[in-house]
């Protein structure tokens, strides 16, 4: 079975819609953003786990129902408390931390809980202490290693294809990581070393999804324009590679769906962000790095041989281009 096989979608013409969507989600993407860092409770862009933070985390398992409300009535309110997993899970997040931290604070939680619940009431599954130097290092790897694949992945294009290519599908991927970093910021998860695991991820499927396109791009013009414009042959080349598109994107998101629904809170914010970032990747790929390379191509034209060439392709206004 072939989906889409003769599939002449008018995706440029669409553009100037994509481009209102897209402005929209950015918008409300940097103002969760802003939100966060006017919260009293988060004062930063994205609500940073204890990977980066730096602290301790005690995760408790209470023996009966309880409440987020009665946990924080109990400890105080100097410690974080947010639900886990089942509903008698939770962790508790300490602000500080210290050479043995991780004692102190499993005695500090047990002797507050003890007191409020009963000391055979709850347990202490887990402690985990993170100091703020490595928190501090870990921010600042986690965006080289992106800034660095985002460069490797120019460079490649150009070399593979032409810099007009790797422009595109860079800035097309940058796009991708900022919708998604915006609507975590604005559902509020918490960014943990799994969640940069799994946008790095992402970038790595935007980015094959976008060299699929670019691939036939290249092989319909090294065959000439044949009459076509030079937008015309992009959206062919979409419409082309719009089953391989659809397919993969929808295989792979049937996985995810299936690892969000049974695989666990432990996985959840991992799953949760590769599902954001593929369905931005491919809408990316169709709306955001094909556009692109026409509006470079109109405004700085590539030469080519063949039946028409891009100069046929630029007689119209160059505003047409977005």
């Amino acid at each position: 079975m072939r989906v889409f096989a003769n599939a002449n979608f008018p995706f440029l013409h669409w553009r100037r819609r994509a481009y209102i969507l897209t402005a929209v989600v950015l918008a409300v993407g940097f103002g969760a953003m802003i939100r966060n860092v006017l919260d009293p409770d988060i004062r930063n862009w994205q609500n940073y786990g204890i990977d980066f933070t730096g602290g301790t985390l005690v995760q408790v398992r209470f023996e009966d129902p309880t409440t987020v409300e009665r946990v924080r009535q109990v400890t105080g309110n100097e410690w974080e408390i947010v639900q886990f997993g089942g509903g008698n899970e939770y962790l508790i997040r300490l602000g500080t931390f210290d050479q043995g931290t991780e004692t102190d604070a499993r005695r500090l939680v047990s002797g507050a809980l003890a007191r409020g619940y009963g000391a055979d009431d709850f347990t202490i599954v887990r402690t985990e202490g993170v100091g703020p130097k490595v928190g501090s290092e870990l921010q600042r790897n986690a965006l080289i290693a992106i800034v660095l694949s985002l460069g490797a992945t120019l460079l490649y294009l150009a070399f593979r294809f032409e810099w007009r290519f790797g422009v595109a599908a860079v800035l097309a991927t940058a796009h991708d990581i900022l919708i998604t970093l915006g609507f975590l910021a604005l559902i509020r998860t918490e960014i943990s070393l799994g969640s940069v695991a799994a946008l790095l991820t992402v970038v790595g499927y935007s980015l094959n999804d976008t060299i699929v396109v670019f691939d036939r791009i290249r092989e319909n013009l090294a065959a000439g324009l044949r009459g076509q414009t030079y937008m015309e042959l992009l959206n062919r080349s979409i419409n082309e590679t719009l089953p391989r598109t659809v397919l993969t994107g929808a295989s792979t998101l049937a996985t995810l769906f299936a690892l969000l629904i049974f695989g666990g809170p432990v996985i959840r914010d991992f799953t949760l962000v590769l599902i954001l970032g593929i369905v931005i990747g491919t809408f990316s790929s169709i709306f955001v790095a094909s556009p692109i390379l026409n509006y470079i191509e109109s405004r700085w034209p590539h030469q080519r041989g063949g039946t028409g060439t891009a100069a046929s392709a630029t007689k119209r206004p160059r505003a047409a281009a977005f």
